[in-house]
């Protein structure tokens, strides 16, 4: 499974930093996503990356703000989130793809993924 950590309550303008970390199996092989979803809204694919990790994808809403990078030998992708805006307010999920060719594909494509987090919710506010 995959599990997420390090959302929670921040001021705009803000920064945190988001862990995806595998438990039960290895990183390796995998294409790493981060999407977020509102109530009510699709999931969007906001940043991925491939693996080894040579290879980044980011939404225009987050381009500039965001930065994905994994630690392979600790089965961990990070989100660092700087700037953060209210609009960046949201359920944030990470998800774990073999077959992505690319990581515009497993972000904008959304293919069946082999392993969903259960979230980490991030607040902007004052």
């Amino acid at each position: 499974q995959l599990v997420e950590s390090g959302g929670g309550l921040v001021q705009p303008g803000g920064s945190l930093r988001l862990s995806c970390t595998a438990s039960g199996f290895f990183l390796d092989n995998y294409a790493i996503g981060w999407f977020r979803q509102l109530p009510g809204k699709a999931r969007e694919g906001i940043s991925c990356i491939d693996y080894p990790g040579d290879n980044t994808y980011y939404a225009d809403s987050v381009k500039g703000r965001f930065t994905i990078s994994r630690d392979n030998a600790k089965s961990t992708v990070y989100l660092q989130l700087d700037n953060l805006k209210p609009d960046d307010s949201a359920s944030y999920y990470c998800a774990a793809d073999s077959t992505a060719t690319t990581p515009r594909q497993m972000c904008v494509l959304t293919p069946g993924m082999d392993y969903w987090g259960k979230g980490t919710t991030v607040t902007v506010s004052l």
